[in-house]
């Protein structure tokens, strides 16, 4: 295990987690079904909820899409390094499972800025005896200083994978096809981008009326159309792999999604509508129920 950031202060980390506001990594969080938020976080995942009874497909369904296109770049592309922003808590499966399932020597970074995550880093970085695993605590506004630190770990002569998952709608336009073009430029030939992005394209009064109960908790929520998403990977030269740009449960699904052990009739009454969301079986999607697109792209 590296990184100067596992060295922090236990205190000062605490000083800095405020847990009286929301934070996205928490909010998807709790929709995974974890413990590791906050009240604040399960009241902003509740109002959305609320707002979207299956809105929770969006999010189990993007987190399906990472492990469907970290199993193509590692499995199928061979990529044996990844730079993975904006990460949020551990989960199953995270980037490095997936990748040192396919390559026990890949490395990877984790990339966010939120103390809580940091504070569970170590639970995250538990790679393979031969890969290597890190933790970066920074912001995605500072590409340069996530690419210098990145280095120490993975050698830029080489590909690398570099994951934007369900971040960029938390960035206003006029930065977040600047910070993209940064991070990509700064990648090797070979090199691929696994991006999903939210959008209103496709069942639009559910997402803005979520996107009114985050904006309303002061949280960035852009939601861009299928151009305006394709552009993160036209305007870097990218070229799309099959089937390019398309709706996340529609990304070479392959029904593998994990099924969770379903309790009994009378326990899973007595959850609320959040604790239902663990116990939920995320095949019966429909196209009514996705509002993320989803796309690998390869770097000439």
């Amino acid at each position: 295990m590296t990184g100067d950031a596992l060295a922090q202060d236990p205190e000062e980390l605490r000083k800095r987690i405020d847990s009286s506001r929301a934070h996205p990594a928490r909010v998807y969080d709790v929709f995974l079904g974890g413990k590791d938020h906050y009240p604040a976080d399960r009241d902003a995942a509740a109002a959305g909820l609320a707002a979207n009874p299956r809105g929770y497909l969006d999010v189990r369904h993007n987190r399906d899409f990472l492990r469907r296109a970290v199993t193509a770049v590692a499995a199928e592309d061979g990529i044996r390094q990844f730079l993975d922003i904006g990460t949020g808590l551990p989960t199953s499966e995270n980037v490095h499972q997936i990748a040192q399932r396919a390559h026990p020597d890949a490395r990877v970074v984790y990339v966010d800025n939120d103390p809580v995550v940091l504070a569970h880093a170590r639970a995250l970085l538990v790679s393979s005896p031969e890969g290597r695993t890190d933790y970066l605590d920074a912001d995605l506004r500072d590409p340069a200083r996530i690419l210098e630190e990145a280095a120490k770990t993975l050698d830029f002569d080489r590909p690398v994978a570099l994951c934007l998952v369900a971040v960029l709608h938390f960035v206003p336009d006029e930065e977040a096809y600047a910070i993209v073009r940064e991070l990509v430029g700064a990648l090797p030939s070979g090199s691929r981008l696994i991006l999903s992005h939210l959008t209103d394209d496709l069942n639009p009064e559910n997402i803005r009326a979520v996107q009114r109960t985050y904006t309303d908790r002061g949280f960035t929520f852009v939601l861009r159309s299928h151009a305006d998403v394709e552009r993160f990977f036209t305007d870097n030269s990218l070229t799309l792999a099959e089937p390019s740009v398309v709706p996340v449960h529609r990304w070479r699904p392959d029904r593998a999604a994990p099924v969770p052990d379903r309790p009994d009739a009378a326990y899973l009454a007595g959850l609320d509508d959040i604790e239902k969301i663990r116990y939920r079986d995320i095949n019966d999607v429909t196209d009514a129920d996705i509002n993320v697109y989803g796309g690998l792209g390869v770097k000439a």
